[in-house]
């Protein structure tokens, strides 16, 4: 070995080993997401955004961002299982929740349609119907032909009496979906409600068409075709009551009420000058 050279190979080493410490260090500032378990992540002090998600041997670039949406699906899917458990008021904090946090991703998957439509069926259970209409607007805000919005809309209008606005949701409703029978029955409730039986008659008999075993739209044809054969039956009761009282006006008027009585004639003055 020719010892002459001992130095110069000793100062590559050195060299060699500054360049790559500073490499391995700065690699050390991403995050590891595993798959099976994606809600542990720890960043870096640097607050580094870069996170490797790695999950079916693919790698996919995510930045902090996406961490935050990962946080209002966490909440929006927490939020569904309490719903179908009937836990109403817990569901609607963690949909505020979702919605307080980056909605980005749940507005990509339209996730966020369903929370929207979810969180206000849970507040028409808790009969916060003010806030159920103030949900469905905001929803409708992105999604302003959506059936269920506008229904569900409707139907918190209706529990307050306003009639007149909950079937103008309700025809927004099945205007942009035909076949929505549960807007249908609701829009024939409403109908019912307000004395306008063959509109809510045709209103049924639709939500029939739609779904022919559906009870509730049979129960509300067959109550529908009741009201209105009573209220007709009423109005011809009313209207022969109207006819014999003005008959009875006439005979009397005719037969009972007496002349009045002429003015006397001024006597002639007899003692006129001839």
């Amino acid at each position: 070995m020719d010892f002459r050279k001992l130095p110069t190979i000793l100062a590559i080493l050195l060299l060699s080993v500054l360049i790559v410490l500073p490499v391995l260090s700065a690699d050390t500032t991403n995050v590891t997401l595993a798959s099976d378990n994606p809600t542990n992540v720890t960043l870096t002090p640097d607050n580094s955004t870069n996170v490797t998600l790695t999950s079916d041997n693919r790698t996919l670039t995510m930045t902090s961002d996406n961490l935050e949406r990962d946080v209002a699906t966490g909440h929006y899917n927490s939020a569904e299982e309490l719903l179908v458990k009937g836990d109403y008021a817990n569901a609607i904090t963690l949909y505020d929740q979702a919605l307080a946090s980056n909605t980005t991703m749940l507005k990509k998957t339209d996730a966020i349609l369903y929370l929207y439509r979810d969180e206000a069926y849970a507040q028409i259970q808790l009969g916060n119907y003010s806030d159920a209409i103030a949900t469905s607007d905001a929803g409708l805000v992105l999604y302003p032909s959506d059936a269920m919005l506008w229904n569900n809309k409707g139907f918190a209008l209706s529990l307050l009496g306003k009639t007149q606005d909950a079937l103008t949701a309700y025809d927004k409703s099945v205007s942009f979906d035909g076949n929505y029978t549960t807007a249908y029955i609701n829009r024939g409730n409403v109908l019912s409600q307000m004395g306008r039986y063959t509109e809510a008659i045709a209103a049924y008999s639709r939500a029939n068409e739609t779904d022919p075993f559906n009870l509730a739209a049979a129960d509300g044809l067959a109550a529908a075709k009741k009201s209105e054969s009573e209220s007709t039956g009423n109005m011809i009761i009313l209207l022969v009551i109207v006819l014999i009282a003005a008959a009875g006006v006439v005979v009397w008027y005719v037969k009972f009420r007496k002349p009045a009585n002429p003015a006397p004639e001024e006597k002639k003055d007899k003692t006129k000058k001839k």
